[in-house]
């Protein structure tokens, strides 16, 4: 791969990161309003929902580097094949989570904490594995993880506060919930499809 080519796969990828993040905090805005039915509005349902979400994320990151580490010549692909599978997921969330919360109904806060935890892991498991991968692929071209890093977190939680500010103020004033989250998951789609048509056969 030439050296302007390669450029541009790296520019391709920061870019489609950004929507990734983009996607991932409409998520987690869409999916706290859904559940707020279940655990009502106050700060303790807030604290378990973010720490729910943060924990997944937490653990796909633990994991993620291990994987790329793994099959360091699969990167891409399994980036193109998390992306769908989130998207995927997304599609069936707001069904999903309905589903979850009529079963619970009667349960105690910690079953309901638990399922929720047990529903949302896979998802926020695959998101926060997306960073260390792509740091892992980076720093194989640009040889200065620090730069690898830096440029990845950053356009990842810039799309991710934009994500934010457009769920609340914006897509909420002209979609339903279910109508956000599948715009969140066609992101997803759009970014899997884009990858394995530019890279996918690389």
């Amino acid at each position: 791969m030439s050296r302007n080519s390669l450029k541009n796969m790296l520019a391709n990828l920061v870019a489609l990161f950004f929507i990734s993040g983009f996607s991932a905090l409409i998520y987690q805005v869409s999916w706290q309003r859904l559940l707020f039915t279940g655990f009502g509005v106050d700060l303790t349902s807030i604290t378990v929902i973010i720490s729910i979400f943060m924990l997944g994320l937490g653990i796909g990151a633990f994991f993620g580097g291990r994987i790329a580490d793994r099959f360091p010549k699969k990167i891409i692909l399994l980036f193109c094949c998390i992306e769908l599978l989130i998207g995927i997921f997304g599609f069936m969330s707001y069904w999903a989570i309905h589903w979850l919360q009529e079963i619970m109904i009667h349960s105690s806060m910690f079953i309901m904490i638990f399922g929720v935890f047990l529903l949302l892991l896979i998802p926020t498991f695959l998101m926060g594995s997306t960073l260390p991968l792509l740091t892992a692929f980076f720093n194989h071209h640009i040889s200065n993880i620090g730069e690898s890093i830096g440029q990845l977190y950053f356009y990842n939680t810039l799309g991710a506060a934009m994500g934010a500010l457009s769920t609340g103020f914006i897509l909420f004033n002209f979609l339903t919930l279910s109508q956000t989250l599948m715009l969140a998951a066609s992101f997803n789609i759009l970014i899997s499809l884009s990858i394995f048509i530019l890279y996918g056969r690389k």
